[in-house]
Protein backbone atom coordinates (compact mmCIF):
# COMPACT_ATOMS: atom_id res chain seq x y z
CA UNK A 1 0.00 0.00 0.00
CA UNK A 2 1.44 3.49 -0.87
CA UNK A 3 0.03 6.81 1.09
CA UNK A 4 1.72 10.60 0.71
CA UNK A 5 2.95 11.57 4.06
CA UNK A 6 1.28 14.99 4.79
CA UNK A 7 4.38 16.32 6.42
CA UNK A 8 7.81 18.13 5.99
CA UNK A 9 8.97 17.28 9.22
CA UNK A 10 11.92 14.37 8.68
CA UNK A 11 12.06 13.30 12.10
CA UNK A 12 7.65 12.42 12.13
CA UNK A 13 8.64 10.91 8.33
CA UNK A 14 11.21 8.65 10.37
CA UNK A 15 9.26 7.62 13.25
CA UNK A 16 6.37 6.93 10.90
CA UNK A 17 8.02 4.81 8.83
CA UNK A 18 9.12 2.55 11.40
CA UNK A 19 5.55 2.51 12.69
CA UNK A 20 3.75 1.55 9.45
CA UNK A 21 6.20 -0.86 7.94
CA UNK A 22 3.27 -1.95 5.43
CA UNK A 23 2.52 1.41 3.57
CA UNK A 24 5.31 2.64 1.53
CA UNK A 25 5.06 6.51 2.35
CA UNK A 26 5.45 8.72 -0.25
CA UNK A 27 7.28 12.63 0.21
CA UNK A 28 4.51 15.32 -0.25
CA UNK A 29 7.35 16.97 -2.42
CA UNK A 30 7.26 14.26 -4.61
CA UNK A 31 3.12 15.02 -5.39
CA UNK A 32 2.86 18.44 -4.34
CA UNK A 33 5.69 20.45 -3.88
CA UNK A 34 4.36 24.00 -3.66
CA UNK A 35 1.23 22.76 -1.48
CA UNK A 36 1.19 24.80 2.64
CA UNK A 37 0.29 22.75 4.82
CA UNK A 38 -2.02 24.60 6.97
CA UNK A 39 -2.50 23.63 10.68
CA UNK A 40 -5.77 26.73 11.18
CA UNK A 41 -7.58 25.00 13.96
CA UNK A 42 -7.50 24.59 17.62
CA UNK A 43 -7.44 20.65 17.61
CA UNK A 44 -4.64 18.68 16.79
CA UNK A 45 -7.55 16.34 14.92
CA UNK A 46 -9.07 18.46 12.77
CA UNK A 47 -5.12 19.96 12.22
CA UNK A 48 -4.25 16.54 10.88
CA UNK A 49 -7.28 15.77 8.87
CA UNK A 50 -7.48 19.22 6.99
CA UNK A 51 -3.62 18.26 6.00
CA UNK A 52 -4.54 14.91 5.10
CA UNK A 53 -7.84 15.82 2.84
CA UNK A 54 -5.50 18.55 0.96
CA UNK A 55 -3.12 16.06 -0.42
CA UNK A 56 -5.43 13.33 -1.05
CA UNK A 57 -7.53 15.80 -2.74
CA UNK A 58 -4.38 17.04 -4.94
CA UNK A 59 -1.97 13.65 -5.19
CA UNK A 60 -5.21 11.78 -5.70
CA UNK A 61 -4.04 8.89 -3.19
CA UNK A 62 -4.23 8.36 0.18
CA UNK A 63 -2.48 10.63 2.62
CA UNK A 64 -1.40 10.26 6.07
CA UNK A 65 -1.02 13.12 8.35
CA UNK A 66 -0.41 13.76 12.47
CA UNK A 67 -0.51 16.35 14.25
CA UNK A 68 0.80 16.66 17.70
CA UNK A 69 2.09 19.34 20.42
CA UNK A 70 2.96 19.61 24.33
CA UNK A 71 0.03 19.95 26.98
CA UNK A 72 1.10 21.71 30.52
CA UNK A 73 -1.20 21.35 33.10
CA UNK A 74 0.15 24.50 34.95
CA UNK A 75 -0.47 26.66 31.69
CA UNK A 76 -3.97 25.48 30.91
CA UNK A 77 -2.60 23.42 28.05
CA UNK A 78 -0.49 25.84 26.68
CA UNK A 79 1.43 25.34 23.96
CA UNK A 80 -0.96 22.78 22.59
CA UNK A 81 -1.85 22.96 19.17
CA UNK A 82 1.35 26.18 18.97
CA UNK A 83 3.76 23.76 20.08
CA UNK A 84 5.85 24.37 16.95
CA UNK A 85 5.36 27.75 17.02
CA UNK A 86 4.91 28.76 20.50
CA UNK A 87 7.62 31.29 20.53
CA UNK A 88 6.98 32.66 16.99
CA UNK A 89 6.29 31.40 13.51
CA UNK A 90 9.59 30.24 12.47
CA UNK A 91 10.98 29.67 16.14
CA UNK A 92 13.76 27.63 16.64
CA UNK A 93 13.50 24.13 19.25
CA UNK A 94 15.54 26.07 21.01
CA UNK A 95 13.96 29.26 21.23
CA UNK A 96 10.40 26.88 21.99
CA UNK A 97 12.16 25.44 25.08
CA UNK A 98 13.31 28.75 26.04
CA UNK A 99 10.02 30.45 26.52
CA UNK A 100 8.41 26.91 27.96
CA UNK A 101 11.10 27.24 30.99
CA UNK A 102 10.74 30.68 31.58
CA UNK A 103 7.06 30.11 31.49
CA UNK A 104 7.27 27.37 34.19
CA UNK A 105 9.66 29.42 36.33
CA UNK A 106 7.63 29.92 39.29
CA UNK A 107 6.24 26.66 39.42
CA UNK A 108 7.25 23.94 41.52
CA UNK A 109 8.68 21.02 40.05
CA UNK A 110 5.78 18.68 41.19
CA UNK A 111 3.28 21.14 39.47
CA UNK A 112 5.12 20.71 36.15
CA UNK A 113 2.91 17.70 34.89
CA UNK A 114 2.60 17.38 31.01
CA UNK A 115 1.58 15.28 28.43
CA UNK A 116 2.94 15.19 24.69
CA UNK A 117 -0.64 14.37 22.48
CA UNK A 118 -0.83 13.50 19.04
CA UNK A 119 -3.56 12.35 16.35
CA UNK A 120 -3.02 10.61 13.54
CA UNK A 121 -5.31 10.00 10.22
CA UNK A 122 -5.87 8.62 7.44
CA UNK A 123 -7.92 9.92 4.42
CA UNK A 124 -8.56 8.52 1.16
CA UNK A 125 -9.47 10.58 -2.05
CA UNK A 126 -13.09 8.72 -1.88
CA UNK A 127 -13.73 10.65 1.40
CA UNK A 128 -12.78 7.89 3.81
CA UNK A 129 -11.15 8.92 7.34
CA UNK A 130 -9.56 7.15 10.13
CA UNK A 131 -8.43 8.83 13.09
CA UNK A 132 -6.22 7.33 16.30
CA UNK A 133 -5.09 9.12 18.82
CA UNK A 134 -2.24 8.43 21.74
CA UNK A 135 -0.99 10.39 24.55
CA UNK A 136 2.39 10.11 26.91
CA UNK A 137 2.63 11.51 30.61
CA UNK A 138 5.49 13.10 31.74
CA UNK A 139 7.17 16.07 33.41
CA UNK A 140 9.10 18.91 32.35
CA UNK A 141 12.75 19.97 33.91
CA UNK A 142 14.82 23.18 33.25
CA UNK A 143 17.55 21.97 32.24
CA UNK A 144 17.50 20.03 29.20
CA UNK A 145 18.82 17.05 28.07
CA UNK A 146 19.77 14.54 24.57
CA UNK A 147 20.10 15.38 21.56
CA UNK A 148 17.70 11.89 20.26
CA UNK A 149 14.98 13.50 20.04
CA UNK A 150 13.43 17.43 18.79
CA UNK A 151 11.07 19.69 19.63
CA UNK A 152 10.48 19.51 23.53
CA UNK A 153 12.23 16.62 23.83
CA UNK A 154 15.33 17.38 25.84
CA UNK A 155 12.94 19.22 28.33
CA UNK A 156 10.59 16.28 28.58
CA UNK A 157 10.67 13.48 31.30
CA UNK A 158 7.95 10.46 30.78
CA UNK A 159 6.10 9.10 33.77
CA UNK A 160 8.39 6.24 35.20
CA UNK A 161 11.52 7.18 33.44
CA UNK A 162 14.53 9.36 34.97
CA UNK A 163 16.07 9.89 31.11
CA UNK A 164 14.55 12.59 28.96
CA UNK A 165 12.32 11.93 25.79
CA UNK A 166 16.29 13.44 24.41
CA UNK A 167 18.05 10.55 25.93
CA UNK A 168 16.13 7.62 24.78
CA UNK A 169 16.74 5.69 21.78
CA UNK A 170 14.53 5.84 19.24
CA UNK A 171 13.07 2.93 18.91
CA UNK A 172 12.40 2.31 22.45
CA UNK A 173 10.50 5.30 22.77
CA UNK A 174 8.15 4.50 19.79
CA UNK A 175 6.74 1.85 22.39
CA UNK A 176 5.05 4.15 24.94
CA UNK A 177 5.34 7.86 22.78
CA UNK A 178 2.51 9.55 22.15
CA UNK A 179 3.44 8.96 18.41
CA UNK A 180 3.85 5.66 18.62
CA UNK A 181 0.42 4.71 20.10
CA UNK A 182 -1.32 7.22 17.75
CA UNK A 183 0.29 4.90 14.93
CA UNK A 184 0.28 1.99 16.82
CA UNK A 185 -3.95 2.31 16.87
CA UNK A 186 -3.88 3.73 12.94
CA UNK A 187 -2.66 0.51 12.43
CA UNK A 188 -5.25 -1.64 13.79
CA UNK A 189 -8.01 0.07 12.70
CA UNK A 190 -5.98 -0.10 9.21
CA UNK A 191 -6.21 -3.94 9.61
CA UNK A 192 -2.28 -3.29 10.15
CA UNK A 193 -0.14 -4.62 12.96
CA UNK A 194 2.89 -2.27 13.82
CA UNK A 195 6.36 -3.42 13.48
CA UNK A 196 7.26 -1.62 17.67
CA UNK A 197 6.31 -3.75 20.28
CA UNK A 198 3.20 -3.18 22.31
CA UNK A 199 2.82 -0.63 24.73
CA UNK A 200 3.27 -2.65 28.11
CA UNK A 201 0.40 0.19 29.17
CA UNK A 202 -1.97 -1.11 26.40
Amino acid sequence: MKAVFASRNRHKAEQVAILLPGIHLISVDAVAPDLQLEEPWDSFRANALAKARAVAAVSGQPAIADDSGLEVDALGGAPGVYSARYAGEAATDRENNAKLVAALSDVPEHQRTCRYRCVAVMVTPDGREIAAEGTCEGRIIDEGRGLLGFGYDPHFVPLGERRTMGEIPLEAKLVFSHRGRAFRDLAQRLGMTSQTAADPAE
